[in-house]
């Protein structure tokens, strides 16, 4: 797994309709990836046009200095499509949960009622076949488009977080983990019989708070302290304590980081623990979902996951959830909650022929 991670976020959009039926979306951006170096400034794509046109401008003058075609960035060449669904709208992932929504499936809590294992109920429907890619861009950034996630996340009649626009299903780490979260949680509040838009008494907005403070918009976030700020869960700090299922994240030498799903230790010999087993994305091999793991630099010649970098975090069973206050908290304003703008490619009405038969019984 290469140990670079991105954390991206949106902040504005516009919206320009092209010919054809095709949507380009011009961004400005600000902060939100963690990489090995320091965000670049903040950059603005102008709404294209027409996507060809400029294709050939660019060619053409990047063939006149060094011989080489400009490749445009996806997010100004990719045709939007919703992601593909069953006759019911469903993805895998829906139709892999669909008993357990339903109650058809019973999940078993553990011994402290916490949300691990609607977790990994929700991590094994994911299929591991590369059919959930990884996708994250640096430059242009996507922020205004996507949020990391596989498809869109709803909560209280919004979106939260967004899915990539061309219907490829992609993700990257903060948006995988945050959105296993997501699911877990409705998954557990339909089962108990609840509201599954109600986390604690959380707002979209505190949501959405929630989240970049997971995707690590400001100094000292992490999943582990938005979830403990909300009232979720709590920190482990034992290694030793932590449970299939956690959330998990970590930085890494040379500088990266990752946002995981804790799954296991490895462990030498003498039992003593050398890395972790993880369930994320960006995995390599298929760059998507899918099982991973990782050595620390301790114990693998200096490169690695940094020991004293992990955080781990456990949603705890509702009837801990603590109450939070809201001027306690840091409110991150890294981007906008834009609703996703959506182009559906609907096949023409078939004309009925003059004089044919209604083909209503």
């Amino acid at each position: 797994m290469p140990p670079l991670v991105s954390r991206l976020v949106p902040r504005f959009s516009a919206g320009a309709w092209l010919p054809g039926g095709l949507v380009i979306i011009a961004a400005l951006a600000v902060s939100g990836c963690r990489h090995g170096r320091a965000p670049a400034p903040c950059c603005a794509s102008a709404a294209m046009a027409d996507a060809p046109a400029l294709a050939a401008r660019s060619n053409a003058v990047a063939a006149a200095g060094t011989n080489r075609a400009v490749r445009l960035p996806k997010r100004l060449t990719y045709t939007p499509r919703p992601y593909p669904v069953d006759e019911r709208g469903f993805s895998p992932v829906d139709k892999a949960l669909a008993k357990a929504y339903a109650r058809e499936e019973m999940i078993a809590d553990d011994d402290e009622g916490s949300l691990n294992p609607y977790i990994l109920r929700v991590v094994a429907a994911y299929p591991l076949d590369g059919s959930y890619p990884y996708h994250c861009s640096w430059e242009p950034r996507e922020y205004d488009i996507y949020n990391g996630v596989t498809q869109d996340l709803w909560y209280q009649g919004m979106v939260v977080a967004k899915a990539y626009p061309d219907g490829s299903r992609c993700s990257y780490c903060c948006g995988f983990t945050f959105e296993v979260f997501v699911r877990a949680m409705k998954l557990r509040n339909i089962q108990k019989g609840l509201d599954p838009d109600d986390f604690n008494g959380m707002t979209f907005h505190d949501l959405f708070n929630l989240l970049q403070i997971w995707y690590i918009e400001g100094k000292g976030d992490s999943e582990q302290r938005g979830i403990v700020a909300y009232g979720l869960g709590r920190a482990i700090t034992d290694f030793e304590q932590a449970r299939p299922g956690d959330i998990l994240s970590y930085s890494t030498t040379p500088p990266g980081g990752h946002s995981t799903i804790f799954i296991d230790w490895l462990r030498d010999e003498q039992n003593r623990i050398i890395g972790l087993k993880y369930f994320s994305s960006n995995l390599s091999g298929t760059r998507g979902v899918g099982y991973g793991s990782g050595k620390f630099s301790d114990a693998n010649n200096g490169r690695g996951i940094l020991r004293n970098s992990v955080k781990i975090a456990r949603v705890g069973a509702i009837k801990d959830y603590r109450p939070f206050n809201r001027a306690e908290i840091p409110w991150r304003n890294a981007y906008a909650p834009t609703q996703p703008d959506r182009v559906l490619y609907l096949p023409a009405p078939t004309a009925t022929p003059a004089g044919a038969a209604d083909p209503k019984p």
